[in-house]
C-alpha cells in the first residue's frame, strides 16, 4: 500500500483460488454521506443509525467478491441490519479473545484489534478490509503476514463508503 496516496500495491504473489473476501465494518462503512438524505421509512432503520444507507446494500452485492460481517454485531448483523439493506444473511467473523503473548504483540505494533482474525478468515485469499479504524500499523503487519494481495482501505466514520471509496475499491478488484 502506498500510505502516501492510499492505494493498493498488489503483492507479486500468484492469485489465490476463490473469490476475493470483503470485510466491511458496521456502522462506520454503512453510512450515507454527509448531506445525503436517507429516504428509508422504516422505524427499525431509523432506530439502528438514521445514517445507514439502505442504497448501498446492491452496490455492495454487486461487487464481485465474497462478502463477510466483520462487525461486533456478529449474528445480529444478518437479522437487524442486511435486510435494511437488501443483502443475504452473510457469512460472520466471530472475534476470539486473544493470547497474552497476542495482545502484548499487538499493542506493541500499534495494531487494531481485527486484524489477526480478518488475516486468519482470509485464509490466503485477497482480503479488502473497509473500516475507519485501519492504520498503517494494521497495512504494514498484513503486508507480513498475509500472503495474498490485500487492501485495507480506510473510511471516513462520518460519511461510510462513497463514491470515491467504490472507486477504489472497484480499481483494486480489476487490478488483482
Amino acid at each position: 500500500m502506498n500510505t502516501a496516496t492510499n492505494q493498493a500495491v498488489p503483492l507479486a504473489v500468484p492469485r489465490p483460488p476463490g473469490r476475493p473476501v470483503f470485510r466491511p465494518d458496521y456502522p462506520s462503512a454503512l453510512l450515507s454521506e454527509i448531506g445525503v438524505p436517507v429516504t428509508a421509512t422504516d422505524a427499525h432503520l431509523r432506530r439502528l443509525d438514521p445514517r445507514l444507507d439502505p442504497r448501498l446494500g446492491p452496490r455492495l452485492a454487486a461487487l464481485p467478491r465474497e462478502m463477510v460481517w466483520a462487525t461486533t454485531w456478529e449474528e445480529a448483523a444478518n437479522t437487524d441490519i442486511a435486510p435494511l439493506l437488501g443483502l443475504s444473511p452473510l457469512p460472520v467473523v466471530h472475534w476470539p479473545e486473544p493470547s497474552d503473548a497476542q495482545e502484548r504483540e499487538d499493542k506493541w505494533f500499534g495494531l487494531h484489534w481485527k486484524t489477526r482474525t480478518l488475516v486468519a478468515w482470509a485464509d490466503g485469499r485477497l482480503l479488502i478490509w473497509v473500516d475507519d479504524e485501519v492504520t498503517d500499523a494494521d497495512r504494514d503487519w498484513v503486508s507480513t503476514h498475509h500472503l495474498a494481495p490485500a487492501l485495507l482501505h480506510h473510511i471516513a466514520s462520518s460519511c461510510g463508503l462513497t463514491n470515491e471509496d467504490f472507486a477504489v475499491l472497484d480499481q483494486w478488484l480489476r487490478a488483482t
